[in-house]
């Protein structure tokens, strides 16, 4: 599934609830089930600054991917975590530098997230593209 069309599986999804609580509840979820981080990779380096809560992105380059496990320490952050993740996680750099994340928006989730969390969720991304740019840098 290309990220486009992982964005287009999350906006139908949550076009399916009716209310704001309820697509929030889905986001909820996804962080109630979500992976925990090993502790190693717990670090000030890791952590993504600018987001409301804590929260650390592992990441690295293998065979031509970029990997990222990540975890938030609250449940919100968590949820978010595993979307955007199921997105970015497992893609060439190209993949990602070419992806617009202006289709995000588009996905509906946004508007659930309070402006300190849009703020996060965009440290989140900017950490993700300059990763990617470096990614593509080493694999030319």
């Amino acid at each position: 599934m290309t990220m486009s069309e992982q964005v287009k599986q999350y906006k139908e999804d949550l076009e399916m609830f009716e209310d704001k609580d309820s697509k929030l509840e889905y986001i909820l979820d996804f962080g109630k089930s979500s992976g925990i981080l090993d502790p190693k990779y717990k670090t000030d380096e890791n952590i993504i600054k600018g987001c409301a809560s804590l929260a650390w992105l592992h990441k690295s380059f293998k065979d031509g991917l970029v990997v990222l496990e990540a975890e938030g320490d609250s449940i919100i952050a968590k949820g978010m975590l595993v979307v955007l993740l199921s997105i970015f996680n497992n893609r060439t750099p190209k993949e990602i530098l070419s992806f617009n994340p202006n289709e995000l928006k588009e996905m509906g989730v946004l508007e659930l997230l309070s402006p300190v969390r849009q703020q996060g969720m965009e440290a989140f991304l900017n950490v993700i593209y300059k990763f990617a740019k470096e990614c593509e840098e080493i694999s030319k």
